[in-house]
């Protein structure tokens, strides 16, 4: 079946599953292989549970619900990708060392204020995470933050091929994954794939321009959208305090979110900047942040048993 034909019949049930446990009915089975599992064996319960057609690469295609591809994973990226193009929303990369997840979050409260927005859910943002976050477009969709992680190089560029982003953004180069990119300045390179797809391509790059190696790397590149709290060519924001949560201002207005720690202060600031461009009010950038409130252990505060826990994860 060739992508497009396949394309038409998700238009017609657009939820994609590839487990079993989770499906409902009208969902499309994808059946992924892995080193531990094979979905092909779950195909025909997936059917029984309800699901519309099943995607496999092994044994034949019986009756009209099944459908034999070469490469069910492959079937998965292409068709992720033809949907990309089919739609036409605004895609948003986001990669980096730390704070992905927590970044991506914070854009999606502040750009959800005014756009019709999808994000890539939880931290769902490898080969297999990013393709489904891409088929979660919908039609009336009009931005989409997708995350993309790496623990090696050229898996960012391979994610770009998918996800074709329009801007981007570069949370930081900390030392994560150092055995998989073969050192600091393997993570600096992968990660940077995103820039190099970006700047290839002309689409707009957002930046920390206190960061000396995003500022290095972009200086001949015009299509960059910046914060600073120091340099004047960038937009201005600073930090009040983190004590423990984070407090930010920017053009007179003064945001107390729920995030602790002064590392939250640039994925805050990332989010900001992401509204200024796509034209989001003051007041509604300030809600999105203010109304923020990390989940999975990520910068919470719990009470257990009269004490106070602070859970440090981005």
């Amino acid at each position: 079946m060739k992508i497009n034909e396949l394309h038409e019949i998700f238009l017609n049930y657009p939820s994609i599953c590839t487990d079993t446990g989770k499906i409902k009915s009208g969902d499309i089975f994808f059946a992924l292989k892995g080193d531990n599992f094979n979905g092909n064996k779950y195909a025909d319960e997936a059917l029984k549970k309800g699901a519309s057609y099943a995607v496999i690469d092994e044994g034949k295609s019986s009756g009209n619900q099944k459908i034999l591809v070469d490469d069910v994973l492959k079937t998965l990226q292409e068709l992720g990708n033809f949907h990309r193009k089919f739609s036409k929303a605004t895609v948003i990369g986001l990669t980096g060392s730390n704070g992905k997840t927590t970044t991506k979050e914070l854009i999606n409260a502040v750009l959800s204020q005014e756009y019709n927005t999808v994000a890539t859910y939880g931290n769902l943002n490898n080969h297999i995470g990013v393709p489904l976050t891409l088929l979660s477009i919908k039609k009336d969709t009009e931005i989409a933050i997708v995350e993309m992680g790496a623990n090696h190089q050229k898996e960012i560029a391979f994610l770009c091929s998918l996800a074709e982003p329009d801007f981007g953004y570069i949370t930081n180069f900390g030392k994560a994954h150092l055995e998989g990119f073969g050192g600091v300045e393997g993570v600096i390179k992968g990660k940077s794939e995103l820039y190099d797809f970006l700047i290839e391509n002309n689409k707009g790059v957002f930046m920390n321009a206190d960061d000396p190696i995003q500022k290095e790397k972009l200086k001949d590149y015009i299509k960059k959208y910046g914060f600073s709290t120091t340099d004047s060519k960038f937009y201005p924001i600073s930090l009040v305090e983190a004590n423990p949560f984070v407090v930010v201002n920017f053009e007179k207005t003064t945001v107390s979110t729920q995030l602790i720690g002064e590392y939250n202060f640039t994925n805050c600031c990332a989010a900001i900047i992401m509204g200024k461009y796509f034209n989001v009010g003051l007041e509604k950038i300030k809600e999105g942040i203010e109304s923020y409130i990390p989940s999975n252990n990520r910068s919470q505060i719990i009470e257990r048993k009269g004490h106070k826990i602070i859970h440090g994860r981005i």
